[in-house]
């Protein structure tokens, strides 16, 4: 059994900032609650996440607790985020600014992947219980650890409903 196990670990996708794998995509399916970093069509290690307080439903604007949806990239990193490390996302796209302008508000901004905080971190993975974010998408902080270097600015992230 131990061998199985030791023979599995050796062929799953190498995962690190110097490894084999680039990770070129993030998709975050909201439905789903998950987060996959992917090199083309493969996947290569998928996240359980908490999303904004009001899942359902595209991010419209400012306040509304929402996680956006559509296609973005990574467009900054912030190593000493209130949340551990942080992952910026470009929302708002020029789609969110057009709808918003349309409605008359606001379309909000700081939309990150982001850990738990030092605060926070002991929660672990029972952060995971209630979508409590104002948008953003959210994993532990050993899982940003691991995620973050992986990441390189411009990096594609698609979120779907």
């Amino acid at each position: 059994m131990l061998l199985l196990a030791g023979i599995s670990v050796g062929m799953a996708p190498r995962l690190s900032a110097q490894g084999a794998t680039q990770v070129d995509r993030i998709v975050i399916e909201k439905s789903k609650r998950t987060l996959t970093l992917m090199n083309g069509t493969e996947s290569l290690k998928k996240y359980k996440v908490a999303l904004g307080g009001q899942p359902v439903g595209a991010k419209d604007r400012q306040g509304d607790h929402k996680t956006p949806e559509g296609i973005y990239s990574v467009d900054s990193k912030n190593p000493n985020s209130q949340f551990y490390k942080a992952l910026h996302i470009s929302y708002p796209n020029p789609a969110d600014r057009a709808n918003a302008r349309k409605l008359g508000l606001s379309p909000g901004g700081d939309v990150e992947i982001h850990g738990l905080g030092s605060k926070w971190g002991w929660i672990g993975a029972k952060h995971r219980l209630t979508d409590w974010t104002d948008g953003c998408v959210a994993v532990t902080n050993e899982e940003i650890e691991e995620i973050y270097p992986l990441i390189k600015v411009g990096t594609t992230v698609e979120i779907r409903p």
